[in-house]
C-alpha cells in the first residue's frame, strides 16, 4: 500500500478530537527564523499517538477482538496503549530493557501489558514477531507501516497552516515513519519546502542506508536518544527518504545534551534525546537555514528526570557556570577561611567544600579541599584559577579532574 495525501487527510480527519493538534512556538533566541513544532506538549508525551491510533482505526473487529502486539522504546508504546485501550483493544508491548523506566511504567498507566526485553529495541522487536505469532495477534510496527505513517504525516498538514511560508523542516530519523509522513504530507502540497532529517551519530541507521544504496543493520545503536536508536530503518521509510526527504544529517551526543540544556533555559520546555535532535541541528548549523524560516519538529518530551539533572549539570561545568576547585592547604586553624574568602572577593558562590586531611602524596601537616562554585562563564572561571596561582595554592587548577585519590 502506498502511503499519499489522501490516506493522510483521512488520517487526520479521523484523529480529530483524539489527539492534541500541537502548536508552534517561536524560539528566537535561538535563531530569528527559527521555530519549533511542539509534539513534546501531544497527549502521552510524543507524536508517536498519531500513527498508533491511525493503524488502530484501520483494524477489522476480528483482529481487535484478538488484541495487537507492538515493540518500542517506549514512546510508540504508549501510543499503542492509550488507543488500544481507548477503542477496547487488548495490547501487549515488547519493551527494551534500556528504556526509560518513566516510558515502562506510563505504557502500563495507560492499559498496555509490558513484556519487557534484554537488550535493544531490535532484540524487543524479534521477541514481538515472536508472541504475534504465538497468539495469532495483530502486529502494531512503530514505524514501517503505511497507516502508521499517514498518522505521522498529520504533522505535515498542520504545520503548513500554522506556518504557511515554512522553508526548512526538520526532522528526527529513527525508524523514519514520522520523516516518512511529513515529507509525504510536506512535499505533496509544496514541493518547495525542504525536509531535512536528522539521526543521532551513534545510531545513523538511515544516513548508512542511504549512502549505500541498500538497507543498512548498525551493529550497535549506543545514544542518549533512545526513540531514535534503531539499528536498522524501515523498507517503505526508506523508499519514502529516498524520493522525498532533501538531506539527513547526523548530531553528536554532546550535541543532543546541549540542545536539552538550551532547551529548558531558553525554550523553557523539555525536550527527550531525540526530540531535540532536530533543534540541535538547526543550532549546531548542519545544514544552510540562513535565508528563510524553519521548523524543528520536537518529537518527544518524555525525558527521565534523573537524565534531565544529569545533563543540567554536565552542561553547567562545560558552559563554565560550575567550576571544580580541588587544591591543598596548610591544616591550621585559619586557612580555609582564607581561602573561602579569596574566592567570596572574586564573587564565585561556593555550593559545595570538602575537607580532606588523607590522601596519596599529601604532606602530614596538609589538607586537601575540594570546592564546587557557581561561576558566570569560562573566563570568570579562568579568572578564579589565576587568582589562586599567584597566592600559591597548589593543583588549584584541575581541568575538571581531582589530582588527590581523595
Amino acid at each position: 500500500m502506498k502511503v499519499d495525501l489522501k490516506m493522510i487527510e483521512e488520517a487526520r480527519e479521523f484523529l480529530k478530537g483524539k489527539i492534541n493538534e500541537t502548536p508552534i512556538f517561536t524560539a528566537n533566541r535561538m535563531g530569528d527564523n527559527v521555530y519549533i513544532k511542539m509534539e513534546n506538549l501531544q497527549k502521552t508525551g510524543s507524536f508517536k499517538l498519531r500513527g498508533a491510533y491511525n493503524k488502530m482505526n484501520s483494524l477489522t473487529e476480528d483482529q481487535r477482538a484478538k488484541g495487537v502486539i507492538s515493540c518500542s522504546a517506549g514512546n510508540h508504546a504508549q501510543g499503542v496503549a492509550l488507543s488500544a485501550t481507548q477503542l477496547g483493544i487488548k495490547s501487549y508491548i515488547c519493551i527494551p530493557s534500556v528504556a526509560p523506566l518513566s516510558k515502562v511504567d506510563a505504557t502500563r498507566g495507560y492499559g498496555g501489558e509490558v513484556i519487557i526485553v534484554d537488550g535493544s529495541f531490535d532484540d524487543a522487536q524479534a521477541r514481538a514477531y515472536e508472541i504475534q505469532r504465538e497468539r495469532d495477534l495483530t502486529y502494531v510496527a512503530p514505524f514501517d507501516d503505511p497507516y502508521v505513517i499517514a498518522g505521522q504525516g498529520t504533522i505535515g498538514l498542520e504545520i503548513l497552516e500554522q506556518l504557511p511560508d515554512v522553508k526548512y523542516i526538520v526532522v528526527p530519523i529513527g525508524g523514519g515513519g514520522l520523516i516518512a509522513g511529513i515529507a509525504t504530507a510536506v512535499k505533496s502540497l509544496r514541493p518547495d519546502v525542504k525536509v531535512i532529517g536528522v539521526e543521532a551519530e551513534n545510531a545513523a541507521s538511515m544516513r548508512a542506508s542511504l549512502d549505500k544504496n541498500e538497507k543498512v543493520t548498525l551493529t550497535s545503536s549506543n545514544t542518549m536518544a533512545d526513540g531514535i536508536a534503531v539499528k536498522t530503518p524501515g523498507d517503505l521509510t526508506l523508499e519514502i527518504v529516498k524520493e522525498l526527504v532533501d538531506e539527513v544529517v547526523t548530531v553528536s551526543e554532546e550535541e543532543i545534551q546541549k540542545t536539552i540544556l538550551r532547551l529548558i533555559e531558553e525554550g523553557k520546555t523539555t525536550a527527550e534525546g531525540a526530540g531535540a535532535t532536530s533543534v540541535a541541528a538547526i543550532l549546531e548549523k548542519k545544514y544552510d537555514f540562513s535565508d528563510g524560516k524553519v521548523c524543528a519538529v520536537l518529537s518527544g518530551g518524555n525525558i527521565n528526570v534523573n537524565t534531565i539533572s544529569r545533563i543540567i549539570k554536565n552542561g553547567l561545568f562545560e558552559s563554565g557556570r560550575l567550576t571544580e576547585v580541588a587544591t591543598v592547604i596548610p591544616d591550621r586553624p585559619g586557612e580555609l577561611i582564607t581561602l573561602l574568602n579569596i574566592i567570596k572577593d572574586l564573587g564565585a558562590n561556593i555550593l559545595t567544600i570538602n575537607q580532606y586531611s588523607e590522601a596519596e602524596e599529601m604532606d602530614l601537616n596538609s589538607a586537601v579541599v575540594r570546592l564546587v562554585l557557581e561561576t558566570f562563564n569560562d573566563d570568570h572561571k579562568e579568572k578564579i584559577y589565576q587568582a589562586l596561582f599567584e597566592k600559591g595554592y597548589r593543583d588549584a587548577y584541575v581541568e575538571g579532574k581531582i589530582k588527590h585519590n581523595i
